[in-house]
């Protein structure tokens, strides 16, 4: 079975490095002052590249990378994460766990209601709307990934072409 090159949601990546952390973490410092194409942001030992606001979208990605320092000192490891914006990824999760707190919400009222021999069709339909509500937000998060892909692929030739300068 063959793997496609396609980059998915929120792909993860390690790379082992022969510099030392804080070169690397001083490369990405200083292309911040270099270019005005991406929004660079260090935190410690992370390094954040965003779209700068006027370009970016709602589905627009961000590359968070975690430069650790390995046991020899002489070599780090790249710890990579391509992934929405964080609020847009929080949305979309606290979506997902209220459709599928209504759907036990439902079914449950349904099933109290089989067992006292009531009608439960109300419940039954609106279970099942839960479920499309489901499926369009799968779809929308779809779409996402692929406005984003070509953003994607700009943030990662940008860090690999931080990561070639000497």
């Amino acid at each position: 079975m063959s793997l496609s090159n396609e980059i998915i949601l929120r792909p993860r990546f390690k790379h082992e490095v022969n510099e030392d952390n804080e070169a690397l973490l001083s490369l990405f410092e200083h292309s911040k002052t270099t270019q005005k194409d991406f929004i660079v942001s260090r935190v410690d030992d992370h390094v954040f590249i965003r779209i700068p606001k006027e370009k970016q979208h709602f589905w627009s990605p961000q590359l968070h990378l975690e430069i650790n320092e390995n046991e020899d000192k002489k070599t780090s490891t790249i710890h990579g994460l391509f992934g929405p914006n964080p609020t847009i990824w929080t949305l979309f999760m606290f979506l997902h766990f209220i459709v599928i707190c209504l759907f036990i919400g439902f079914g449950t009222w349904a099933y109290a209601n089989w067992s006292l021999q009531n009608s439960y069709s109300i419940q039954l339909t609106l279970a099942f709307f839960m479920v499309i509500i489901w499926f369009a937000l799968y779809f929308s998060g779809r779409l996402g990934k692929s406005k984003g892909n070509a953003e994607m692929h700009l943030l990662n030739n940008f860090m690999n072409g931080v990561l070639k300068k000497p």
